[in-house]
């Protein structure tokens, strides 16, 4: 019997969080406030940047990349989440879908990549302070930035691409808040095998190395801070790095065990509370983790707080 596949002409349904009406209420009031907060902590990261001399530095070159990172991130599926739980139309077009999963996963993988740069970039600043200028140049930031773009974004095409060549004659109800790969290869009628050790495989290979070489390197960035002889040194760098690598950690937790889980253990409930934590959670503590701390940083805000006052 020949296999239809039902894409090409109808829509996906997306099930949301849920159908409760004082409970819709609540999320889209509370994901509103979480957007709102994103939006403002890393438009406002860019911005001074852009305009304080003293940040134009590696450091704060990765973080304007994680920043318009996780705007394009948190705006590609948090908005979404708002109406679907507003409205009953739930609706979505296998165009729509596609280009929704194509930017989540694209720029998922890239700041799993960015992370990893990141925490590399601070460890040649911490361990090797009078080699960092040589190691951490202008072009090869510059090179690390395209490279983790460019490798994500190809990673998300290739990906794309073979999901919706995937007949769904199953049925087009996806138990979730937008379209993301793990559902939907639990959705069609044809054996998925290949299309799930493709995922593995990328997951393994752009988000454990970015993992390993981030814990490498925070090793080496906390043994070098136990060597700090002032006590409230230590506390303070103890302090940075543990912020940091909470929430580097939650990001990193989170999208492993959406991806790398095995399909016996599939969860839909499991699987939403995971793409919040990642999709909305961390792109909100990103800003405030990473340069909130930075005295450059408060008094560039205060200038322009000062500046819109007058």
């Amino acid at each position: 019997m020949e296999e239809v596949n039902q894409t090409s002409t109808g829509n996906f349904i997306l099930l949301g969080l849920s159908n409760i009406p004082s409970l819709q209420k609540m999320y889209a009031l509370v994901f509103s406030v979480m957007y709102i907060i994103t939006l403002s902590g890393n438009f406002l990261l860019i911005i001074v940047v852009r305009i304080n001399p003293k940040l134009q530095t590696p450091m704060y070159f990765f973080l304007s990349n994680l920043s318009i990172i996780d705007i394009g991130f948190s705006s590609t599926i948090v908005p979404l989440i708002i109406i679907n739980t507003l409205i009953k139309d739930r609706s979505i077009s296998l165009l729509e879908c596609a280009v929704q999963m194509f930017f989540h996963l694209g720029l998922g993988v890239t700041e799993c990549v960015i992370l990893g740069v990141m925490a590399y970039d601070r460890f040649a600043a911490i361990c090797r302070p009078l080699h960092y200028i040589t190691i951490m140049n202008k072009m090869l930031c510059v090179g690390l930035a395209a490279g983790s773009w460019s490798i994500s974004f190809l990673n998300s095409t290739i990906h794309v691409v073979l999901i919706f060549q995937l007949p769904y004659c199953k049925s087009h109800h996806v138990n979730h808040f937008f379209c993301e790969v793990p559902p939907f290869l639990r959705m069609s009628c044809r054996d998925t095998f290949f299309h799930e050790m493709g995922m593995y495989i990328s997951a393994v290979t752009l988000g454990m190395t970015s993992f390993c070489l981030t814990l490498f390197s925070y090793v080496h960035i906390i043994s070098t801070i136990l060597k700090i002889r002032s006590s409230q040194g230590r506390y303070k760098a103890f302090s940075t790095c543990g912020s940091h690598l909470t929430v580097v950690g939650l990001f990193y937790v989170t999208i492993f065990l959406m991806y790398l889980r095995p399909r016996s253990t599939y969860s839909p409930e499991l699987d939403k509370t995971m793409s919040i934590f990642y999709t909305v959670v961390t792109p909100m503590l990103n800003p405030m983790v990473y340069s909130m701390r930075n005295e450059d940083v408060k008094k560039t805000v205060k200038r322009i707080h000062m500046r819109n006052k007058t």
